[in-house]
C-alpha cells in the first residue's frame, strides 16, 4: 500500500521524559480509505494524531503525506501541508464567540481568503449535508446541543473539501442513538468527498461503522491491522479482550 498512502506513519517514536507512548509506530492510510485506530485511554492515541499534525515532534521516524516528509518542515511548508487536513476535535472546539456558519466558513475565510458571501454559501450548503438548517447557521454554538454540536463540527471538518480528515473520538459525549447518527453522517459525508480518513476512537460501534480498516494500538505500537469485517476474528487475544470490554486477559487494567 506503500506507492498509494496519503498518509504513511513509519517506525514513529515519542517519549514524555521516561515515559515511551509511541514506540516505532507503523500505520498507513490509503486513497479514499478509512482507517480507524483503537486503543484504550492513554494508549497513544492523540499523540499519534499531534504528531501528524506537527503540534508534537517525534525523536524518531518518519511521516509522510502525499509523499512528502513533514517532520522537520518549515512553517510555510507546514501551512501548505495542513490546507489538506480537516479535523473533527472530540468536542467539536467550536468558536462560541462567532454564529454556526461563521464557525463553518472558519477555515474558507481565514485560511483561504474567500469572500463571506461565497463562504456562507458553502457553509449553509455542508450545514444542510449534516442535517442542519439555516436557523441554526445564525445561531451561537452554545445555544445547540451536544448533537448538534458535533455536527457543526462535522459540517467544519468537510467545509474546505480536504483530501485527509482526521476524527478525534468522533461519539464522545453522545448518547448511542446521536452517536449513530453522527457515524452516518460521517460515511456519508466523507463517501462524497472521495478524503481518507484517520479516525481515534475506543467505541467499537463506532469503529465498525466508520472503519475499512482497523489498527489498534497498544504500548505504542499497532499490534493488530485488518479489515474490519474481521475484527470479531482477528486471533489477537489483545484485540479479542478490547473489543468485547473483558477484564481477564493480556491487557492489565490500571487500578485505583
Amino acid at each position: 500500500m506503500t506507492a498509494e498512502a496519503r498518509l504513511k506513519l513509519t517506525d514513529v517514536s515519542k517519549s514524555f521524559g521516561p515515559k515511551v507512548v509511541l514506540d516505532g509506530l507503523n500505520l498507513d492510510v490509503a486513497q479514499g480509505e478509512s482507517v480507524v485506530v483503537i486503543g484504550g485511554s492513554g494508549t497513544g492515541k492523540s499523540v499519534m494524531l499531534k504528531c501528524v499534525l506537527g503540534l508534537l515532534k517525534p525523536e524518531r521516524g518518519s511521516i509522510l503525506v502525499d509523499g512528502e516528509e513533514v517532520i522537520d518542515i518549515g512553517r510555510r511548508d507546514r501551512e501548505r501541508i495542513l490546507k489538506k487536513f480537516g479535523m473533527l476535535f472530540q468536542s467539536a472546539a467550536l468558536f462560541d464567540s462567532l454564529s454556526v456558519w461563521r464557525n463553518v466558513a472558519f477555515g474558507l475565510i481565514e485560511g483561504e481568503g474567500m469572500s463571506h458571501d461565497r463562504a456562507y454559501e458553502i457553509a449553509l450548503e455542508k450545514l444542510e449535508k449534516v442535517g442542519l438548517g439555516e436557523a441554526q447557521a445564525h445561531d451561537v454554538p452554545s445555544n445547540l446541543s451536544g448533537g448538534e454540536r458535533k455536527r457543526v463540527g462535522l459540517a467544519r471538518a468537510i467545509a474546505t473539501s480536504p483530501s485527509i480528515i482526521f476524527f478525534d473520538e468522533p461519539t464522545t459525549g453522545l448518547d448511542p442513538l446521536m452517536g449513530d447518527v453522527i457515524n452516518e453522517l460521517i460515511v456519508e459525508c466523507v463517501r462524497e468527498l472521495g478524503a481518507s480518513t484517520l479516525t481515534i476512537t475506543h467505541d467499537m460501534s463506532s469503529a465498525r461503522t466508520i472503519a475499512d480498516r482497523v489498527a489498534m494500538l497498544y504500548q505504542g505500537r499497532i499490534i493488530w491491522a485488518g479489515p474490519a469485517a474481521d475484527i470479531d476474528d482477528s486471533g489477537n487475544p489483545f484485540v479479542d479482550q478490547f473489543i468485547h470490554g473483558r477484564e481477564d486477559g493480556p491487557i492489565k487494567l490500571a487500578v485505583g
